[in-house]
């Protein structure tokens, strides 16, 4: 879900230049999913009565951010990479926008079907290339713009305004959508200068400082189901965006893409088989109609990237 805003989520502005293995790429890629799913169900449990009393929001994102941490410690210990001038400015602000998406869908989630938060946050994708028009100096053609209207209506269906099921819940996964969006940005920006395990690696520090100090307000003490369930939101995190750069490196991102909005699917199954929730005509249009916004602009960012290669292979 919202690990389309980690530094995974940069790979969809490169090209593959490596040995190619469709099988391999899509498995991965499926399974990177599964596991982004999962983090939404535990984040879900959490906030409910499920394994306890239930935990606040900004606790459940402290042990995402703390556990994600500890494998990425973990994993340098064997990698054991060299930082080079890192860009704390970005850094700082990448990893805020992180934060504060992470945990506005971990509220979300709490309230509404997590397919359909789930399906909000696609907009991600949608806000970054707004964002990137004053913030970038991007220009936007019509398929751009056609793609942001197509989402935008699959949203507008989704939050249901003035309607009886209108829920304002879903209103916050719209923030937590529009969150990760800056952090795109942000992240679009740190890809050229840095490699991605020192982005995740400094990413994940700072953010474990920011949720750990908001979290200390609202602190209680987890049960022995909490504890594991917050450390397996953390490592299946870091588990997805290894398995997500892996697919990415495997095949083009073409062919990779579509994959990647299984999580709709597999937050589907979970939330029906752990919760019974089962969603509604409503749900699916609307979640449909946004995934045919992102796919349209992940397509054509695709295919600007590919122009941008060739051109720079002529010149």
């Amino acid at each position: 879900m919202f690990a389309s805003s980690q530094v995974l989520k940069s790979r969809l502005w490169m090209i593959n230049t490596g040995t190619l293995n469709p099988l391999r790429s899509a498995l991965m890629m499926l399974a990177a999913c599964s596991l982004i799913a999962a983090t939404t169900i535990f984040a879900k449990a959490l906030g409910t009565d499920l394994l306890g009393e239930p935990l606040h929001p900004l606790q459940v994102s402290a042990g995402r951010f703390v556990f994600a941490l500890v494998g990425l410690f973990c994993a340098s210990l064997i990698l054991r990479p060299k930082f080079h001038a890192p860009a704390f400015r970005l850094h700082i602000g990448r990893s805020f926008f992180g934060w504060a998406g992470v945990s506005l869908m971990f509220t979300a989630v709490v309230h509404i079907p997590v397919s359909d938060a789930t399906a909000i946050s696609f907009l991600n994708p949608i806000f970054g290339m707004l964002l990137a028009i004053p913030l970038l100096r991007e220009r936007v053609g019509p398929v751009r713009w056609s793609a942001v209207a197509i989402a935008f209506v699959g949203a507008i269906i989704l939050l249901r305004p003035g309607g009886s099921a209108f829920d304002p819940a879903a209103y916050i996964a719209l923030l937590a959508a529009f969150c990760m969006g800056i952090e795109v940005i942000l992240i679009k920006m740190l890809t050229g200068r840095e490699s991605p395990l020192q982005i995740l690696i400094i990413n994940n520090c700072i953010g474990a400082m920011i949720a750990c100090s908001a979290a200390s307000f609202f602190w209680s003490v987890p049960t022995m189901l909490q504890w594991g369930a917050l450390a397996s939101i953390g490592l299946l995190m870091v588990s997805a965006q290894s398995l997500y750069i892996q697919s990415m490196r495997s095949g083009d991102a073409s062919f990779a893409l579509p994959f990647s909005y299984s999580t709709l699917i597999f937050a589907t199954i979970y939330d029906f088989w752990i919760f019974s929730v089962i969603p509604g005509w409503i749900s699916v249009l609307g979640a449909a109609i946004i995934l045919s916004g992102a796919l349209l602009l992940g397509w054509r960012e695709i295919v600007l990237s590919r122009r941008k290669v060739a051109e720079a292979s002529h010149s």
